[in-house]
């Protein structure tokens, strides 16, 4: 694998740095003490400016206004955007969009995409994913509890999701209910694309995550399927297809994720860095000054290093080979880099004291929101059982 990042890539890392300092983290107290309600409103400038620049979507193919990156490419650029809360959704790159874009523009029909796929590509409307529930475990959704049934005139869908990110102000949700509970495990589910103003789509809440409902785009719902009525034509992908489809959603979005949470990484350790630098302590010393603080920093700094390393590798083989035969590499990614980002940010919040829990930094926002980040996209417990099946496999 080679290391050096090319010289296009550089300037348009160079170009999101740019753009970040200047639109993006000045607005960052202000949108995130408010909980990111107003986030649409106050970023609609932000995200226009991008566009003009032509930086917008990096995961969007060319064809649909996007930038059509690599998965290399959007890796690094997904670091980027991670140094800020708003960073991914300034670019149009923000989750679950991202991933409901890939699977409507690879399995979509000609009118599905005209309805729902172009515009959210240019980021007219959002969307959201409804698949986990609150009484099948969501490591397993295999038992998925809603259902689609089949009606002379298409499907109607029952059931109860919850963690639905996104789902308020999303325009449709792609939703995940079991089509056929006699087929086999892997085959009972079927994705059906529902606009959120379908009689009997109800979203009854966001969902309390730390003491914050949230509001928007940063929003986790559940949301209720009272015998919806749809047409066949709603029907994403095959009858039978919706596990297969949603896993194509999930080697990509794991990589981003990935990235994501090593860009917080590094704005967290920045931040840690200048604040031991001019903390003095007894009027004379600094914070940096300390062992126990350089020891800290130290320790953070190896742990990125090396976990940016792990990411990079996986995407490298992914791109090159598939997902399937990088699928060891992407599972110790999910569990591994979501733990060096909650320790980094501890520390960091550590080192600022009293102020790291404050809204003066976004260290507070990422403590709370992303603890997430060990369970959803399959808990650490469930990657690290399949990433040590497939070690034990290759020893005889």
């Amino acid at each position: 694998m080679d290391f050096a990042v090319p010289e296009h890539t550089q300037k348009l890392l160079a170009d999101i740095d740019a753009l970040m300092a200047e639109h993006v983290i000045p607005l960052e107290r202000s949108v995130v003490a408010g909980g990111l309600e107003d986030i649409d409103a106050a970023l609609a400038p932000v995200r226009a400016e991008v566009k003009r620049r032509g930086l917008w979507g990096p995961q969007i193919p060319k064809e649909l206004g996007g930038m059509g990156l690599g998965l290399v490419e959007h890796a690094l650029v997904s670091e980027r955007l991670g140094r800020s809360p708003l960073g991914h959704f300034a670019f149009g790159a923000q989750a679950p969009d991202a991933g409901n874009l890939e699977i409507l523009d690879r399995h979509g029909t000609p009118e599905q995409r005209r309805r729902f796929l172009e515009p959210l590509a240019r980021g007219e409307i959002r969307s959201c994913f409804a698949m986990t529930e609150p009484e099948t475990p969501g490591s397993n959704p295999t038992q998925l509890a809603c259902r689609a049934t089949r009606g002379a005139n298409g499907w109607t869908i029952s059931g109860r999701k919850w963690f639905t990110s996104s789902a308020d102000g999303a325009a449709f949700a792609v939703v995940m209910a079991v089509s056929n509970p006699d087929a086999p495990a892997h085959q009972r589910a079927t994705l059906f694309l529902v606009p959120s103003e379908t009689p009997g789509f109800e979203r009854v809440r966001n969902v309390p995550v730390m003491g914050h409902a949230g509001a928007g785009y940063a929003s986790h719902a559940e949301v209720r399927f009272h015998d919806v009525a749809i047409g066949d034509d709603a029907r994403l992908g095959a009858e039978g297809a919706g596990f297969a489809i949603a896993q194509e959603r999930l080697g990509p979005g794991r990589i981003h994720h990935c990235m994501r949470w090593l860009g917080i990484c590094d704005r967290a350790f920045e931040l840690a860095c200048r604040r031991a630098k001019t903390r003095l302590i007894d009027g004379k010393e600094t914070l940096g000054q300390k062992q126990f603080i350089q020891g800290w920093l130290a320790e953070s700094r190896a742990r990125i290093s090396s976990a940016r390393l792990l990411v990079l590798q996986a995407a490298w083989k992914a791109e090159a080979a598939g997902f399937r035969a990088a699928q060891e590499e992407i599972s110790i990614i999910k569990f591994h880099v979501a733990d060096v980002m909650l320790e980094v940010v501890d520390r960091a919040i550590q080192i600022y004291g009293a102020a790291g829990l404050t809204d003066e930094t976004p260290l507070s926002w990422w403590y709370a929101q992303e603890r997430a980040a060990r369970i959803y996209d399959g808990p650490d417990e469930v990657h690290k059982i399949a990433a040590a099946r497939r070690l034990l496999e290759r020893i005889s």
